[in-house]
């Protein structure tokens, strides 16, 4: 596991001592991203910067690495979990290898079959490799977005970086996209490929890139996600999801040092561990929560890590220890995310960090396994489906009359819209109206439809409930879940893996009906059948909570009078209307309206500008410390 950065130019000319410095800087912001051991390679065309955390042999897995006598090189961040099986392939056809290493099976792979290299890889992945014979840069990122992998086109070079803060080292624009701001407030982070830096962009998931020197970049698909449900008996599948996760699991714990895992009160994680304690009784479990009774899934994790047999390490956040560490927590986040678990993950991630290297995580299977209860949705609304036109557009009327927070006017006015426009995935914060009274450059031509529109028309054949799945796979989690599962783990230098996110468990998940996700009343059905053999009881049926926050009441008493002062001093006068933030607060303050999500968001964006906007992203890179909370946000 590590973090990279380089870039490729047309010209042919030795690297400067400057460049040199430059390199070596962009590397060095992102030591947290590999910690144990960095690397370069330059020659006339490209540059390479590396930072390892050391998984494996530290030796053996340094990097930059070269294969076939330097005609190939590579950078590589992420796993390939069936790298012995592809190793074992090789060596059939007369491939020789120098190391242990998953990267080496990489390039020897890619070596031989380019671009289709990518059929055969089972992990995470984002990688470039730099063919030195055909002067031809290979750029790629795996199925899912695990992995993250930025790009920075400028006149004469293209600049790559698994995080965005490297590319800030370079003569960049700091200047905000206003469609991803846009975006942003309706979706609680900015949607893929976009940043919210104007001229930094993502490589999308399941895509690979080439660029030859003197030729222009090309940009190829080489996998999308698809639902083809199958008539196969449900006994049948369940044996298919414990057989496709329990191969899953043993191979994310191919590691030389320690795995742990995280452990909350739901049946995702509890079965990563209930099945990780198979291949290593003494797996450690971590978990986090809050004081405020309501906010802490401690108790049902010590009792569930009782159930199974392991230990359980938990923290307990404070909102002093959450005020410390926002500035921090935001700038590893590269781009805005107003996820607020994004602060218990970073906290957990901390404290398994102290223990292990490496952790397991069940993020991915609601998307996968129909887990979310917004997914039910399509059934308590299906009484609107028989009514016409004409009858909708009266009841909608009628539902606009109706005072905000009136009980039954969301019902009607959800039942009486079509999917396509009134669902974005698992969080919609501010509506199209809303976001014209925020923002003093509202565009209604930038509507959130723009980034749902052509993932609704690739699913037009799915029932409603894979539809809502397809979107949140799209788009939901990989800008949101794995952003921030990414980022906060990172931050400790721990890696993460996500046993769910496989290509052979999507296989089975992608078969299941609608019915075998939703039924009997509940989410993730066919899971929770598949698993109630390996679980505790108190699990299996148990709703889903997740990792709280109480932001609803820190803005109304603990954390009100540093959300005033962080809205008076911000310097976004140009971009919102501040008087309508402190409406919102203070309409929050009173307990008139619950505007928690809406406020955090515009909170969260106003640290991120102090941090990326108004300091280039590098002042908490300098900093060694913050002494109080008033400097961190001053100096910030």
């Amino acid at each position: 596991m590590c973090g990279f950065i380089g870039y490729i130019q047309d010209q042919d000319e030795e690297v400067s001592e400057i460049e040199k410095y430059k390199l070596m800087n962009m590397n060095r912001v992102i030591t947290h991203r590999g910690p144990d051991d960095e690397g370069f390679y330059t020659d006339n065309h490209v540059r390479f910067g590396f930072r390892r955390l050391s998984i494996v042999d530290l030796e053996s897995g340094h990097q930059p690495l070269s294969f076939e006598d330097e005609r190939y090189w590579i950078i590589f961040n992420g796993e390939i979990y069936n790298h012995i099986e592809l190793r074992k392939q090789l060596t059939q056809l007369g491939l020789s290898f120098n190391t242990d290493t998953d990267t080496e099976v990489l390039l020897a792979l890619y070596a031989q079959k380019k671009e289709k290299c990518l059929e055969d890889l089972r992990g995470m992945f984002a990688f470039v490799i730099w063919d030195k014979q055909n002067k031809e840069l290979f750029c790629a990122r795996d199925r899912f977005g695990i992995k993250p992998l930025y790009m920075m086109q400028t006149n004469d070079k293209i600049y790559f970086a698994s995080e965005q803060k490297s590319l800030l080292m370079t003569p960049y624009n700091n200047k905000v996209n206003k469609e991803s701001l846009h975006h942003y407030f309706s979706y609680q982070y900015v949607p893929e490929p976009e940043t919210m830096l104007d001229e930094i962009h993502k490589v999308q998931p399941g895509h690979y890139i080439k660029k030859k020197v003197g030729h222009p970049l090309e940009v190829t698909t080489y996998w999308e996600p698809a639902f083809h449900v199958s008539a196969t008996e449900s006994q049948t599948q369940m044996k298919q999801i414990q057989k496709s996760l329990r191969h899953s699991v043993k191979a994310h714990m191919r590691s030389d040092v320690p795995v742990g895992a995280f452990l909350s009160g739901g049946i995702d994680s509890t079965s990563i561990v209930a099945i990780a304690k198979e291949f290593n009784p003494s797996i450690k479990t971590f978990t986090v929560g809050f004081e405020r009774e309501g906010y802490s899934e401690i108790d049902v994790a010590k009792e569930t890590a009782e159930a199974l047999g392991v230990e359980n390490i938990h923290y307990k956040i404070t909102p002093e220890d959450f005020i410390r560490e926002l500035p921090r927590i935001i700038w590893h986040m590269d781009d805005p995310v107003a996820d607020p678990a994004a602060i218990p993950l970073y906290f957990v991630a901390r404290e398994a960090s102290k223990y292990v290297k490496v952790v397991l995580s069940g993020e991915g299977a609601d998307e996968l396994f129909g887990g979310y209860n917004i997914y039910r949705e399509p059934q308590s609304l299906r009484a609107f489906n028989h009514l016409p036109g004409q009858a909708k557009k009266i009841l909608t009327s009628f539902a606009n009359m109706l005072p905000e927070g009136t009980k039954g006017k969301s019902f009607i006015e959800r039942g009486c819209t079509s999917l396509e426009d009134r669902y974005l995935g698992n969080a919609k914060i501010f509506k199209e109206v809303e976001k014209s009274r925020l923002l003093k450059q509202y565009d209604s031509k930038l509507d959130y439809r723009k980034v749902t529109e052509p993932f609704y028309e690739k699913a037009k054949n799915y029932d409603l409930v894979k539809k809502m799945q397809y979107i949140d796979i799209c788009t939901w989690m990989r800008g949101d879940i794995l952003v921030k599962a990414d980022k906060m783990t990172m931050a400790h230098s721990l890696e993460l893996r996500v046993p769910f996110l496989d290509k052979e468990v999507f296989k089975i998940a992608s078969q299941l009906s609608t019915t075998h996700n939703i039924a009997n009343n509940t989410t993730k059905y066919l899971l929770r059948q598949a698993m109630k053999e390996v679980i505790p009881v108190h699990v299996l049926d148990r709703k889903k909570l997740g990792f709280p926050v109480p932001i609803r009441h820190w803005l109304k008493n603990e954390i009100y009078p540093w959300a005033s002062q962080l809205i008076t001093e911000s310097n976004t006068e140009y971009l919102f209307n501040k008087a309508e933030v402190f409406r919102l607060l203070e309409e929050h303050r009173s307990g008139r309206k619950d505007n928690s999500r809406k406020l955090w968001t515009t909170l969260v964006y106003m640290i991120w500008h102090q941090l990326f906007v108004e300091s280039n992203g590098l002042h908490m890179w300098k900093a060694s410390s913050y002494v109080d909370q008033k400097t961190e946000f001053q100096n910030a």
